[in-house]
């Protein structure tokens, strides 16, 4: 049901699927309870990934611990990176999406122009192919669907994306079928300091068929090292 990725005596780092959420959800088991029920140890949720993400998930083993992945998250100490795919061209290839967000219709959340508490999310991407973009994405800040309103924003929503995505016209090679098997955001690597420990950890999509063409897994060699990227700031 997941992977784990890494596990010590104070928190563990494991590999979230698609369609299941963090929390309880219309009385379905969330991913949270199911890997303490597996592992047998008690877990405390420090962040979130929505239900149509997957990938990288910390959960502590305390609450002490859990306090201070907080205060890790709260000063923006850890450094979060993101792959997501569209098949819309962005206006510009490189930069940052930065605005104030307030909830809209329904479960959906919109950017706004001004900038008192802003959701802060920095971009890069290449083109992948067949007209789709690729993209690795930086948030700053750890808004309720921030990158996804950052992408739609600037004219590229994640393929597939249930609110805030068009139905794609895109067809995969395999079978000539209308791909729109998830959401394609993933969140692909983490970078922290704990406890005077560098950690760094890395799980690239296994779920999807666009993620998981040759074409686009060379594509990420070059991102490898994503603290080492000069990112835009403006």
């Amino acid at each position: 049901m997941f992977a784990l990725l890494f596990e010590n005596k104070d928190f563990i780092v494991v590999c979230k699927p698609i369609s299941i959420s963090v929390h309880c959800d219309d009385q379905v088991v969330g991913f949270a309870a199911l890997v303490s029920k597996q592992l047998q140890v008690k877990l405390y949720v420090v962040h979130r990934l929505d239900k149509v993400t997957s990938g990288l998930m910390i959960f502590a083993k305390s609450s002490a611990v859990a306090a201070q992945f907080g205060a890790l998250f709260e000063a923006h100490a850890i450094a979060k990176y993101y792959l997501a795919l569209s098949d819309k061209k962005p206006r510009k290839k490189q930069g940052t999406v930065k605005g104030d967000m307030q909830k809209s219709r329904r479960s959906s959340w919109k950017l706004l122009k001004s900038v008192n508490n802003p959701a802060i999310s920095r971009f890069i991407s290449v083109s992948a192919g067949a007209g789709r973009r690729l993209f690795l994405l930086k948030p700053e800040t750890g808004k309720t669907h921030q990158l996804r309103v950052a992408l739609k924003s600037i004219g590229s929503a994640i393929i597939g994306d249930p609110i805030y995505g068009a139905a794609t016209t895109d067809k995969s090679t395999v079978d000539d079928i209308l791909v729109a098997d998830r959401c394609y955001l993933h969140a692909w690597q983490l970078a922290f300091n704990f406890a005077n420990k560098e950690y760094n950890f890395r799980s690239d999509p296994d779920q999807g068929v666009l993620f998981l063409s040759p074409e686009l897994t060379a594509l990420l060699e070059p991102w490898s090292d994503p603290g080492s990227i000069k990112w835009s700031q403006a």
